[in-house]
């Protein structure tokens, strides 16, 4: 389900995805502080000379340990336990991606273009879903005006409000 794939909006539980998503971001914290510390260690252990710093050693230890996590990340991906998780990292890599390009669609909502109101579509309910998720409820309201708008000028011009036409390569044109 990565991003070079069809980007769609699912629902999801999100009793699960918040439980799931903070064992996994414990389990971040402790693996990297573990293998950083353990590994940043033994290089002092077997390199280190007394009385001298290390701080060296222990960013190698730092980076070894980020690399061992992304690795793991990288490996666990795909198991049912992160399916919510990876969701919600990837639907916010796409939304990061609209955002940077959004000063140059918007204007082109405003002329009724397709892609460029399909795409803002997305981004309005990806945001929404993911503000609902993190109980983000300062900047639903202008989000929910800004939707609603939208959808009534798609409506307008017979489009379909669905995010199903909504594919990650049409930021391409943009």
């Amino acid at each position: 389900m990565g991003l070079m794939f069809f980007m769609q909006l699912k629902e999801i539980d999100k009793g699960r995805y918040r439980k799931n998503f903070r064992l996994v971001f414990a389990g971040i914290i402790v693996a990297l502080t573990v293998v950083a510390l353990g590994s940043s260690t033994l290089v002092i252990q077997f390199f280190g000379t007394p009385g001298e710093s290390h701080f060296w050693f222990n960013l190698a230890g730092v980076v070894f340990a980020a690399i061992v996590v992304v690795f793991m990340l990288t490996k666990l991906r795909d198991h049912p336990f992160m399916r919510e998780v990876v969701y919600v990292w990837d639907l916010k890599q796409q939304l990061n991606r609209i955002y940077r390009k959004q000063n140059k669609i918007e204007p082109l909502v405003e002329d009724d273009d397709r892609d460029a109101m399909i795409v803002m579509n997305y981004f309005y309910r990806g945001s929404k879903q993911l503000y609902e998720l993190d109980d983000n409820t300062i900047t639903m309201d202008t989000l929910g005006i800004k939707l609603r708008a939208l959808e009534k000028r798609m409506e307008g011009l017979g489009m379909n409000a669905s995010t199903d036409t909504y594919h990650p390569d049409m930021l391409e044109r943009f």
